[in-house]
């Protein structure tokens, strides 16, 4: 009756885990959600927008509020006297009205996996479904100054490398301010904001910028995943503060001086880095239907009669490539590498991240850097493995021993723990040391489960034939006939080719195995291959991929290992043998 109890209740915590781990999912892993309305249900509603939907990537979800992007488009870029951005990985425009970059889009990172599915947006323009941008300025007490509405002069016609674009505003009360945009050859513009004073009196004047955007095109934000407000203060990435933390204060102000802030989604950032030897501060603010802005304001500037006072801010408008972040932090910017959420284990995790861009470099498919990492993490272990073999061997030999020593002394736990640390010692064994080769690869599945969260190199690379994303999970399951039918099933259903493998490998694996003394520990290990195939399965791909390319890497171990040390494989069969005699004689009773 125990061991029937003890099944019942592995299996109900199977299928909480089970269950769990679908919930789980759709917060590490969401799929655009279908829209219930039509676009005439949706055209009787209020202009009030519900709730938003969010996606992994980020970016608009609602088919209306996309077409709806679209036509704004449109007619927001068709804008005369618009200057055009074409650097060589971004392109857009920016408004000569209020002197706004609202129109960036990335050459080199696409919407979604197809080839024709166009540039990722970050940058749109004010008013539209998608908005986003960034304006500087000035703020100061009785003088004229450029506002949302003032148009600027231009000398440029185009925003590139080498090209600067400078745009002027002459206050017509003796002001002359200058905004001069350059741009290098990833994702970094600067900005140079000059005020001229040709009058008569001193003016004080604060140069600000901002960055406007809605929630509604954020990533997914989870307890390890953060989308929001992001910035360097005190010294420190202040991960911090979410969209609605901003709503229930208004201004949310974090402490410490401001080196950099902005909005991040999980690929995607937008920042401004003050200039270095100046004073700035920070904060973040609440603008009502679900927009917000992060602000950075100098501290104020006296500008004499003939002087002219200069800041220079750095914008940040694209993709958290590691390595380029990386080469802006070196060039000064500061912790920007820490703009990519790696979590606490980062010291642990970039080390895994950078091996596996070796072996991508090396090879040209991350599918095959995965299987090249795992090979290098089963060759680094597999001594302790060889030396756990040896020590599980050792374990099965003095088995009867370990058995007379707990009869003799079951009353007497004291003296038995005693007894058997005095047989371990004599036999030379370690009762732990089989444990630490199922251990060791713990920390390597974990920091390979953040990287296909959070890096974007891992974003939309494909391995073979159907695996078109690695970071996505596999989109062909059993239930749509492995992508044939046009229908996505429930994730927890999603079982897929991978998923399958990955089941099949590890019940392999545990066939290997010594089989449990407790016929309940046999049954649990029997069950949980299927019951990880069912929880891993809506998981990315790659780390399938991983978990079953290393099974695979066990088994063949296991049985080098086992040739090494045939009376343990001949004492496995022994034992199954006595097993399936003693339920036979069992069923014979019965």
């Amino acid at each position: 009756m125990n061991n029937q109890r003890n099944i019942i209740i592995f299996c109900v915590l199977s299928l909480l885990m089970v269950f769990g781990s679908n919930f789980l999912v759709e917060k590490f892993y969401p799929q655009p959600a279908t829209p219930v309305r039509n676009a005439q249900a949706a055209a009787q509603d209020d202009q009030t927008p519900g709730a938003a939907r969010h996606s992994r990537d980020g970016g608009l979800v609602d088919p209306i509020e996309l077409a709806q992007e679209k036509r704004d488009l449109v007619t927001a870029l068709a804008t005369p006297g618009r200057i055009a951005i074409d650097a060589p990985e971004v392109a857009g425009s920016i408004n000569p009205v209020g002197a706004r970059i609202d129109d960036v889009v990335l050459k080199t990172h696409r919407e979604t996996v197809e080839k024709d599915s166009g540039p990722v947006r970050i940058f749109s323009p004010d008013g539209t479904p998608a908005q986003q941008f960034a304006q500087f300025g000035w703020v100061g007490n009785n003088v004229a100054l450029p506002t949302g509405q003032t148009v600027w002069q231009v000398e440029g016609s185009r925003l590139a490398p080498g090209q600067p674009v400078t745009l002027r505003w002459n206050n017509g009360q003796g002001l002359l301010f200058t905004i001069r945009y350059s741009i290098d050859e990833f994702y970094m513009m600067t900005v140079d904001q000059t005020v001229a004073n040709t009058g008569t009196g001193a003016v004080s004047l604060q140069p600000y910028g901002f960055i406007n955007r809605t929630s509604r095109t954020a990533s997914t934000d989870s307890f390890n995943l953060h989308s929001g407000p992001i910035g360097d203060f005190d010294a420190k990435v202040n991960f911090d503060l979410d969209y609605d933390d901003v709503d229930e204060t208004g201004v949310a102000t974090p402490e410490g001086r401001m080196r950099w802030v902005g909005f991040t989604d999980i690929y995607w950032l937008s920042a401004m880095i003050p200039q270095a030897n100046a004073q700035a501060s920070g904060d973040f603010r609440a603008l009502g239907h679900a927009a917000y802005r992060a602000d950075m304001i100098y501290d104020a500037v006296n500008v004499g009669a003939g002087k002219q006072i200069t800041r220079t801010t750095q914008l940040f408008v694209g993709a958290k490539e590691s390595a380029v972040l990386d080469r802006y932090e070196n060039a000064g910017v500061p912790r920007f590498g820490l703009a990519i959420d790696w979590g606490w284990f980062r010291w642990f995790m970039y080390p895994i991240f950078w091996l596996l861009n070796q072996l991508y470099a090396l090879s040209g498919n991350f599918g095959v850097a995965i299987i090249l990492l795992t090979v290098v993490v089963k060759a680094l272990i597999f001594p302790i493995a060889q030396r756990g073999m040896a020590s599980m061997a050792g374990m099965r030999a003095i088995q009867p021993k370990m058995k007379a020593l707990q009869d003799r002394y079951k009353d007497d736990r004291v003296k038995l723990q005693q007894e058997m640390s005095k047989l371990y010692k004599e036999e030379k064994v370690n009762p732990l040391a089989g444990c630490l080769p199922m251990l060791l690869p713990i920390p390597i599945f974990f920091a390979l489960y953040k990287t296909l969260l959070v890096a974007i190199e891992m974003r939309h690379k494909p391995f073979v034939l159907w695996i078109r994303d690695l970071s996505a999970p596999d989109p062909a399951t059993i239930l749509n006939l492995f992508g044939l039918l046009d229908f996505t099933p429930p994730s927890f259903l999603a079982i897929g080719v991978l998923a399958l493998m990955l089941g099949v490998t590890m019940w392999l694996q545990f066939k290997l195995n010594p089989q449990a003394m407790d016929p309940v520990q046999q049954q649990m290990f029997t069950l949980m291959p299927w019951v990880l195939m069912f929880i891993m399965a809506p998981f990315a791909a790659g780390l399938l991929l991983y978990w079953i390319t290393s099974n695979i890497l066990t088994i063949a171990q296991q049985k080098y290992l086992y040739s090494r040390h045939p009376q343990l494989k001949a004492q496995m069969a022994k034992e199954r043998e006595d097993k399936a005699r003693a339920a036979a004689r069992e069923k014979a009773k019965g």
